[in-house]
């Protein structure tokens, strides 16, 4: 089997984690390949719950190897207490199943500082960042002056790389936001005791990858975020720092963009969106709360209320086009149940004129009006359905339109957040 690429085709929280879950039986070697600890994807597992924020969606399958690809950026802390939390629930964490590339970037403490200081003097202007120095981290990555996994090798590199780093960021921190500057001793200091338990994780993960490709193991390529959070083509200045599209799975990972044989894009029956930008399916009346209060909809990273709306296939159709897709894995389809009305937002209308696609303009997005089909809801809870045939006429139909307005066929269907609460559609 060559690569599957999961990916988020809406703004994030579409229940990746349980689709890469579900996948991880086909392949041999799961990979993350891009953003950070900003990613929460939330597995359930006969009833029990597991949160990663960093570690690959399909670690819970012993026999499995999860790595971490050099598109990622790493916070040690944060990536050893998943480890210690996962170990302490009998998950073997050994370095034999779990690698992160040499070439992955470090989250440092300062960048941390700087998210949260410059969020903070945006005032009414916020983007909505988690805070956790995913965007000063990427920064750091394109401006060449970025600490790598692979520097936690040689302590006097690393001191180096360190000071030289310190000295530019506390003029930031010192000078513009008027913070206390850091010490680069005590910054090294507190790093040295993450660096050696990360360093035994590091690992060649291109040549891992290119090993399983060519055994034929089969490798599965996991995206975070959402393609419209994509720092080119999403709703920017209203994205994340990384491309979220299926595309980067090769750069992310360290492999040719022919070894991906499938992408699936995962949406959700309706759309979320957490943080601040353009959402014009947005409902602030009864049927959002349903979505809101029925779907359970706060960030697995955040823990901050989405905001919910309509399915928006213009936002869909754009994303079935930017990463060619070859199935749709549409989650948390028993949210719905109990609506005697659902929408679909099937285009906008946008200065006189119809359109299918998002404009491309910034901001454009926020002047769009919805035009929308209303199809018939259903009363039945189909969380125990297992099969096409055993869900209800109108939920059927549903995701026919949604296959035909998306352009692309719905593959999995998730009824419910266990494992077992699925559908496969062939």
């Amino acid at each position: 089997m060559a690569g599957i690429v999961v990916h988020g085709a809406q703004w994030g929280d579409e229940g990746k984690g349980k689709i890469v879950d579900l996948l991880t039986e086909k392949a041999g070697i799961i990979v993350r390949f891009h953003g950070g600890n900003n990613a929460g994807h939330t597995l359930v597992v006969g009833g029990e719950k597991t949160v990663l924020h960093l570690i690959p969606s399909g670690i819970l399958h012993q026999s499995k190897r999860c790595v971490i690809g050099a598109g990622v950026v790493l916070d040690p802390e944060v990536f050893l207490q998943e480890v210690d939390k996962l170990a302490a629930k009998g998950v073997d964490m050994s370095p034999a199943r779990l690698a992160v590339s040499l070439r992955t970037h470090v989250i440092m403490p300062y960048h941390k500082m700087l998210d949260a200081a410059r969020e903070a003097a945006k005032a009414g202007a916020k983007i909505g960042t988690t805070g956790r120095g995913i965007g000063p981290c990427y920064e750091d990555k394109a401006s060449r002056v970025g600490i790598r996994a692979g520097d936690f090798l040689d302590e006097e590199l690393l001191a180096a790389k360190v000071a030289h780093a310190i000295k530019e960021k506390n003029a930031l921190l010192a000078g513009l936001y008027g913070l206390e500057p850091l010490d680069p001793a005590k910054v090294l200091a507190d790093l040295k005791p993450l660096a050696k338990r990360v360093a035994a994780y590091l690992a060649d993960v291109p040549g891992m990858v290119q090993q399983a490709l060519k055994s034929g193991e089969g490798v599965l390529f996991e995206g975070a975020q959402g393609t419209h959070l994509d720092i080119d083509h999403g709703t920017y200045p209203f994205v994340t720092s990384s491309s979220c599209l299926a595309s980067n799975a090769a750069a992310g990972s360290g492999c040719s963009p022919r070894d991906m044989a499938s992408v699936i894009s995962v949406v959700k029956a309706y759309t979320t969106r957490v943080g601040s930008g353009p959402f014009p399916t947005e409902l602030t009346c009864a049927h959002g709360d349903h979505l809101q209060s029925v779907g359970a909809e706060f960030g697995a990273t955040t823990g901050r209320k989405r905001r919910c709306g309509w399915l928006d296939a213009v936002l869909l159709r754009e994303a079935v086009r930017l990463n060619g897709t070859t199935g749709l894995a549409v989650t948390k389809l028993d949210v719905l149940g109990g609506l005697d009305k659902i929408k679909i937002c099937t285009g906008y209308l946008y200065e006189g004129e119809t359109i299918l696609y998002p404009p491309q303009r910034e901001g454009a997005l926020a002047h769009v009006e919805p035009i929308y089909e209303t199809m018939p809801g259903w009363k039945d809870d189909i969380t125990g359905c297992r099969t096409w045939e055993s869900l209800p006429e109108a939920a059927r139909k549903y995701l026919l339109r949604v296959e035909e307005l998306a352009g692309a066929p719905v593959s999995v269907i998730s009824v419910g957040p266990d494992r077992e609460q699925t559908i496969y559609k062939g």
